[in-house]
């Protein structure tokens, strides 16, 4: 990669990748695109082009599933659990190796301060140690029956699964996702998104390196609406893992029903913390400032909606101007606050949405200063706090997906439960209060797939079981219930009499 100069500085340092450039890895091996076309990588902080991923189709989609497929009835199907579960614990002992050279690729190609991609890959490979741990301690279970029978429940994997990875937290997701898979013994297919391709290219290397038999893990790269589509409705998948908005959610679970395969669907939230008055005011403010602003608000989870006790509500919004106007945006060698957004469309959609809000005249509390010598062609938004908003605008209804916070009073505790509920989705929620009663009511009312009391979000939170409903999609990931989600049980009954 070409190091793109600002003044004296660098947006990018030269990313040490081992993937071959413009290829999938399909089979343990390097694949061109059966188009013979390429996609430029670009990086989100100047524009500078930072490699090239291979174009998938239909054709590479039906080489990787058919691949996956001989490894799961063959060599990688032969595999004891104990033995998935030695290769998954050495896959993540080689992550955390290379740490570094992984986290730098993962920062030039999303554009995350580089201390949250260090993070990420550390958490990349929590997830395949966790379920490195797991993968020979599920079990099944002896089912109580007529005299004369025995009937046991097992569980056995689905078969080949298919892994359509987001770009806002591309080596996290990756983990997350196809982890558990292997560790019950699935083979994956992934598609990760085609802005942030990167690090699972190599991570795929790493996966073979420590002796995951060719076929268990293919990535190919492309377009959604061309590789992805086509895995989304192969017929040689049998389960099906998906991270993106909810629109393409619906294409994914309509192809998915065609063939009739599971789906666990995480598509995005509306997620709100709560603010009473007798909150310690000083750490919330903390927490939800770093709820929205972290990985420049472009993620799933992100607070994006804070609503606050009228009693308290200009003095907190005070506080949350104060570390707005704080915080730094820069690139991701210098390890800022917040880093830029993924592409020159997500821009123009975060922008095309404050504008709307300020032409209809809602104020904003804050707006954090852009230096001047940020790169022109870096995809740089200015974090915002907009307040007071009505619950029933799109500023607190749309999923924005960037570094914009919106601020909602609210009278009482049935009135920010209304609120807290008052959108389509129902992904993560908190509260900050002090009196327990308060949080019992409001963790068993307010609809999500995770709720927080006095903090927000867990960090990579590998062990919590994750997911929403309604707009926010269906199924769970993370946690104990991923190796559940991703086999199914078979029941055997004996008679003998």
């Amino acid at each position: 990669m070409s190091v793109e100069k600002i003044g004296n500085r660098t947006a990018s340092v030269a990313l040490d990748c081992r993937a071959e450039q413009g290829k999938h890895f399909i089979n343990a091996a390097w694949h061109p695109s059966s188009g013979g076309q390429r996609i430029e990588v670009r990086s989100p902080a100047d524009g500078g082009v930072i490699g090239a991923i291979a174009r998938g189709t239909a054709d590479d989609i039906d080489l990787a599933v058919a691949a996956a497929d001989l490894a799961f009835n063959g060599e990688w199907g032969a595999f004891s659990a104990t033995q998935r579960g030695r290769l998954l614990l050495a896959l993540s002992d080689r992550i955390l190796q290379d740490v570094e050279r992984l986290a730098w690729i993962e920062a030039a190609d999303t554009g995350k301060p580089i201390s949250l991609a260090r993070n990420d890959i550390r958490i990349l490979a929590r997830y395949f140690e966790y379920y490195g741990g797991a993968a020979d301690k599920i079990g099944g279970h002896v089912i109580p029956f007529e005299q004369g029978y025995s009937v046991v429940s097992v569980r056995e994997p689905h078969g080949v699964t298919a892994h359509i990875i987001p770009w806002n937290y591309p080596a996290q997701m990756l983990g997350r996702s196809v982890a558990p898979a292997l560790a019950m013994g699935n083979a994956a297919v992934v598609k990760p998104a085609e802005d942030a391709c990167l690090t699972s290219l190599e991570i795929a290397i790493l996966a073979s390196e420590v002796g995951f038999p060719a076929g268990v893990f293919n990535v190919v790269t492309g377009y959604g609406e061309e590789a992805g589509a086509a895995l989304s409705a192969h017929p040689g998948i049998r389960y099906i893992s998906f991270t993106g908005s909810p629109q393409v959610g619906t294409l994914v679970q309509q192809a998915a029903a065609a063939n009739y395969v599971p789906t666990a669907l995480e598509l995005g939230g509306k997620s709100p913390q709560l603010v009473f008055a007798d909150a310690d005011l000083e750490r919330a403010a903390d927490s939800v400032v770093k709820g929205i602003t972290q990985n420049a608000g472009q993620t799933c989870s992100a607070g994006s909606r804070v609503l606050v006790e009228r009693t308290i509500f200009d003095r907190f919004l005070a506080l949350l101007a104060k570390r707005f106007l704080a915080l730094r945006v820069g690139i991701p060698l210098d390890d800022p606050d917040v880093g830029p957004l993924i592409n020159a469309t997500q821009k123009e959609r975060v922008l095309q949405a404050m504008n709307q809000a300020q032409e209809e005249g809602i104020p904003i509390v804050a707006r954090t200063e852009l230096s001047p010598s940020l790169p022109e062609a870096g995809h740089f938004v200015a974090p915002t706090v907009f307040g007071p908003v009505d619950h029933d605008h799109s500023l607190a209804q749309d999923e924005i997906f960037g570094p914009v916070l919106v601020a909602i009073p609210f009278e009482n505790e049935e009135d920010a439960i209304a609120i807290a509920n008052g959108t389509d989705f129902g992904l993560v929620a908190s509260v900050w209060t002090c009196n327990g009663d308060r949080q019992a009511r409001l963790s068993k009312r307010i609809r999500c797939g995770q709720f927080f009391i006095n903090c927000y979000g867990a960090g990579g939170g590998v062990e919590l079981p994750f997911g929403g409903s309604g707009k926010s999609g269906h199924g769970r990931e993370k946690g104990w219930v991923a190796l559940e989600e991703l086999s199914t049980i078979k029941t055997v009954v004996h008679f003998h009499g």
